[in-house]
């Protein structure tokens, strides 16, 4: 049997996603297709026919493939062939205000950086990997808790700290473009297709290398089913040509986030593996200057290796984080290449989980029963953390009954709960404000395990 449909209804069902967005989008395409002024008007008639023609094709058994006639493919542009300012219908919602409140300001046209909000590559980053830790799922239409919505486009408006939401049409106005050598941390990857916007748009947000030959960096995109962080080929899956690098216009110049092995690389192994997290042989070694340095000589320092230390530690490589470096493999019973004071995805793996034996043997270093154990710093308790100092805070929090906001564990993994068990404790010692924020200091760290 075949589905009649009334001449004047104009549809063209979703072709490649059942998602009810895609199938809306679709349907206003077929509704509401721009119409270039001039040319004669014959012109025009025809080609509100050939859609016509399309939407009843398809629902006659015809096939979705002819939508390709009405937008042929050209040569990008971020504002579309033309260059025109109005976006088509897209099921990003185009640029708009944050949930419930109107756009700040015009919608198209550069934007001067002394209108932007002005941040760091860190708090880029660091807000990034909010939406990982929380796992905030994937949507078109829904807006997370801070007013962003849930797309790509959405989640780098939000990592921006833009004043409303864009969409992948608009984004290239409040930022530069730059080659892709130049990509530093809290740049983006996008790609707009002006023809569809529904076919494969898409932004992500560059974390870092994942190692010296730059074939594949450390993505942050919002994805089905939830923002992730991976290791991503550069510059993405598919359309990897057609993507353009960005740099946001408001950024204040300053060093790359110092969280070892989630912003300038996983190094060996896929996320979550064994290894992963590594930055890569490039960091270490005479004349690397870096803050994976710093931390590597916190966690050494933490095993008892302090005494290499005149002082510091510190982000530039020297013959002391070597030494203690080297000391570390060989308490693990290494010699020869494996002892040569170079740290290789093994010897990482260790410090980050607290596994292996500490300098002078396994219990040479562990603080005796009922003392505080060493605070291991504040670079350890943020989102997309994963050590065994967050599970350790987070027993303690059980023990000293600030545990209520745990459905599971406490886990290795910083999340949610651990920022608001944390900030319970906070609280009940009398503090408000910024010294309640959820994430443990030096002083929290001792009232909570004295």
């Amino acid at each position: 049997m075949v589905a009649t449909v009334p001449v004047f209804e104009e549809y063209e069902p979703a072709a490649d996603c059942p998602c009810p967005g895609c199938a809306r989008w679709r349907r206003e395409l077929a509704l509401r297709l721009p119409v270039r002024t001039g040319g004669h008007p014959a012109a025009h008639g025809a080609r509100r026919a050939l859609v016509l023609a399309t939407a009843a094709g398809v629902v006659l058994g015809g096939g979705a493939g002819a939508v390709g006639a009405v937008h042929p493919a050209g040569p990008f542009h971020p504002l579309g062939p033309a260059g025109s300012a109005a976006p088509p219908p897209t099921p990003q919602g185009g640029a708009e205000g944050l949930h419930g409140r109107p756009h700040p300001g015009p919608t198209s046209g550069p934007v001067s950086r002394h209108d932007l909000p002005r941040t760091t590559r860190a708090d880029i980053i660091n807000r990034a990997k909010r939406w990982v830790a929380e796992g905030v799922p994937y949507s078109m239409e829904k807006y997370w808790s801070d007013g962003y919505r849930q797309d790509c486009s959405g989640y780098v408006s939000m990592a921006w700290n833009l004043p409303g939401n864009e969409w992948t049409g608009s984004l290239h106005r409040f930022a530069t473009p730059l080659d892709r050598s130049e990509l530093q941390p809290g740049d983006i990857l996008l790609f707009h297709n002006p023809d569809n916007p529904t076919k494969g748009s898409h932004v992500t947000i560059f974390g870092g290398w994942t190692d010296y030959r730059r074939t594949h960096y450390v993505a942050y995109e919002q994805t089905k089913p939830y923002t992730r962080k991976q290791a991503t080929p550069l510059a993405y899956w598919k359309n990897s040509d057609r993507y353009l690098a960005f740099r946001y216009n408001g950024l204040i110049t300053g060093e790359a986030p110092s969280d070892p092995g989630t912003d300038t690389g996983t190094g060996t192994g896929a996320p979550g593996a064994p290894g992963a997290g590594f930055p890569g042989a490039w960091a270490f070694g005479p004349g690397a200057r870096n803050q994976h340095i710093t931390e590597l000589g916190r966690m050494l320092v933490a095993r008892g290796a302090g005494r290499y230390y005149a002082k510091g530690p510190g982000p530039h490589w020297g013959e002391a984080d070597r030494r203690a470096t080297q000391a570390f493999q060989r308490a693990q019973g290494w010699r020869g290449k494996e002892a040569d004071g170079l740290p290789g995805p093994h010897t990482w793996r260790l410090l980050v989980h607290g596994k292996g034996r500490d300098l002078g043997g396994a219990a040479a270093t562990r603080a005796p029963a009922g003392a505080v154990p060493p605070y291991p710093g504040r670079g350890r308790f943020r989102p997309g953390q994963s050590n065994t100092y967050v599970e350790t805070l987070g027993r303690q929090l059980v023990k000293r009954g600030y545990g209520r906001h745990y459905r599971k564990g406490p886990t290795p993994r910083w999340g949610e709960a651990d920022r608001r068990n944390v900030q319970d404790f906070q609280r009940a010692q009398g503090w408000r404000g910024g010294a309640a924020d959820g994430y443990p200091g030096p002083e929290t760290w001792r009232r909570l395990f004295r």
